[in-house]
């Protein structure tokens, strides 16, 4: 039998990590954080254990490259879904319902990866990171920004807030606010696209 090529050894290595990250998201949803360990993903996923040592340093940076792949996921397919726009501003209120929604889809996941970007090591700065940054400031620039080096890190912070918000425990913001409270900053319309899974955030047009 003939060696594997390196492209072949490289897409194994990518599909090994794709299903690491999946398994990473799957099971803190499931577990929490803190009930979710490598021995557990790595079961999750059918890799060997070495193979999780082998992509990342530990768990944390794992789980925050699992999570930036989730929000990169779902932030591409809601801006390519049909009906397909070029409106920036339609795509601007994709790209936001987008991360919104994730915190009625993965509640737990979202809120340990808050909790984790407020420690020492904050962002991950990982492959799946900068995808997730670029789309953004992609969708920035669809939306016609004048000085995108400004706006998008406020885009970032908004949107990071508004997750926190949402997720406070005991003191949590309802999402339709704070929905409302995004698409007025940037002068968006409201009936746009609603965010994915859960109750629909778009306020009723009167």
């Amino acid at each position: 039998m003939s060696p594997r090529s390196a492209s072949v050894n490289e897409e194994l290595r990518r599909r090994s990590r794709e299903r690491l990250l999946q398994a990473t998201v799957d099971l803190v949803d499931e577990r929490g954080f803190d009930g979710t360990t490598l021995a557990d993903i790595a079961d999750r996923a059918g890799t060997a254990r070495g193979l999780v040592s082998y992509y990342f340093p530990g768990k944390r940076p794992m789980f925050q490259s699992a999570v930036h792949r989730l929000m990169h996921r779902t932030l591409q397919a809601a801006l390519e879904r049909e009906p397909r726009t070029d409106d920036g501003r339609e795509l601007l209120a994709r790209a936001i319902d987008s991360v919104l929604g994730l915190t009625v889809d993965h509640p737990v996941a979202m809120r340990a990866h808050m909790a984790g970007i407020l420690q020492a090591d904050g962002f991950v700065q990982c492959a799946e990171q900068q995808r997730l940054a670029e789309l953004l400031r992609e969708t920035m620039v669809r939306y016609g920004s004048d000085d995108v080096d400004s706006d998008y890190p406020l885009l970032r912070a908004l949107m990071m807030g508004a997750v926190f918000a949402i997720l406070l425990p005991g003191a949590g913001m309802p999402l339709p606010s704070l929905r409302d409270e995004l698409f007025l900053r940037f002068g968006l319309d409201p009936t746009y696209a609603a965010p994915p899974g859960g109750e629909p955030a778009r306020r009723n047009a009167s």
